[in-house]
């Protein structure tokens, strides 16, 4: 685990009553994941997804660009942007008859994801997932039986302005009834970590160094195992974070 220095959110005041960890990270109230590049390893089942859309037009393969922009973005955005503007009237239509349960045996969790949300829910931290998906992301929880750890579960299609807009980030605090510095936000884009700083939210980085964050992870079993130390050496007591 390791801290920015530049972050503008590495200065921030600690909890009342939780010690500094042991790790270098800050303790939270609220943990608020990304899915596709941190929950889960799914850009081969992305890549196969939308590679399908262009295929069904006589279109190649996408580039390694448009590869990139569809990992971040909300569904009906990537496919405006990999999609001539002459087939955009026909992308409901193709969406219709796409069955994305085909490719969920392409995806797979991140290690140490199960046991680490086991641990932070036996902790009081309350969890919430912010993602550009839209219908699928249901899928997904079901699939990997994801549903029973959050309590929030916020898509692109639940909000007005997807990420990057702080909308979504909004929401989970207005309703959690948190301040902004009392929770985190994991993620592994530009696209998470502007939509991060828009809304005052402490930014995690996953597994990308290039991101300014205020803590960079570099798995979830590192992290499972620094949670793990602090609790041995008293740093958390389970369910002292909820309020």
């Amino acid at each position: 685990m390791t801290n920015s220095e530049d972050s503008p959110n590495h200065s921030l005041p600690p909890i009342p009553g939780v010690q500094p960890s042991l790790c270098g990270i800050r303790p939270v109230r609220g943990l608020i994941f990304d899915c596709d590049g941190v929950m889960l390893d799914s850009r081969g089942a992305n890549v196969a997804f939308y590679n399908a859309f262009r295929e069904r037009f006589g279109l190649p393969a996408m580039s390694e660009a448009e590869e990139e922009y569809v990992h971040a973005h909300p569904v009906q955005e990537s496919l405006r942007h990999i999609l001539p503007t002459d087939l955009h009237g026909r992308i409901d239509e193709a969406r219709a008859e796409m069955d994305y349960r085909q490719v969920l045996p392409a995806l797979y969790l991140e290690p140490g994801l199960v046991e680490l949300l086991g641990l932070l829910k036996s902790m009081g931290v309350r969890l919430a997932v912010n993602t550009n998906r839209t219908t699928t992301m249901e899928l997904v929880l079901d699939h990997f039986g994801l549903r029973g750890f959050f309590e929030l579960v916020v898509t692109a299609g639940k909000v007005a302005w997807p990420k990057p807009h702080p909308e979504s980030l909004h929401k989970v605090l207005g309703i959690w009834g948190l301040p902004a510095s009392e929770v985190a936000f994991i993620g592994d884009s530009s696209v998470d970590m502007d939509t991060a700083f828009r809304a005052g939210v402490p930014f995690w980085a996953y597994r990308n160094p290039a991101l300014k964050a205020e803590t960079h992870i570099e798995s979830f079993l590192a992290l499972l195992a620094c949670i793990r130390r602090d609790l041995a050496f008293g740093r958390f007591r389970r369910g002292e974070q909820r309020t």
